[in-house]
């Protein structure tokens, strides 16, 4: 019986490191694309959070009014937790693929807040998708994957 400790030991932290990595964020490049009348006077921000840690994921806010109306406090007091990638977009404008951090691949989620979108909206979780399309429309942010 004694043989087999190390055995299972070893076989635990295989596991236990495979499942971790499986937990990480996906997202490897995102597309920004407003759709709104040209002829319209709107500026839309979005925001592209990338968190890394479970506290700061425990802070980050479920609306998006409560998002930028704590943005910059949230940001002050977890900025090694916490990246956010932001992008001010006039209607009818296509962006090239954001710039996202060189340690995006650490981030446990990725979210994107619109204030495009209803007061109440939650934020959208991208983590599980690669390429990630940012669409604005008549109707507010609709994210989809992008092939």
């Amino acid at each position: 019986m004694k043989y087999y400790r190390p055995l299972v030991t070893s076989a635990f932290f295989v596991v236990s490191s495979l499942l971790s990595l499986g937990s990480q964020a996906e997202v490897r490049s995102v597309f920004v694309q407003s759709t709104l009348d040209y002829n319209a006077i709107l500026i839309t921000e979005v925001d592209v959070v990338f968190v890394y840690s479970e506290d700061a994921l425990a802070m980050i806010p479920d609306t998006k009014s409560a998002w930028y109306g704590n943005k910059r406090q949230l940001l002050e007091s977890s900025s090694e937790s916490i990246d956010v990638v932001n992008l001010f977009i006039p209607q009818g404008f296509d962006s090239s693929m954001l710039s996202l951090p060189e340690r995006r691949g650490e981030a446990l989620k990725v979210f994107v807040f619109g204030q495009h979108d209803v007061s109440t909206r939650a934020p959208i979780d991208i983590s599980a998708m690669e390429n990630v399309q940012v669409e604005i429309n008549q109707f507010g942010i609709v994210v989809t994957p992008r092939n």
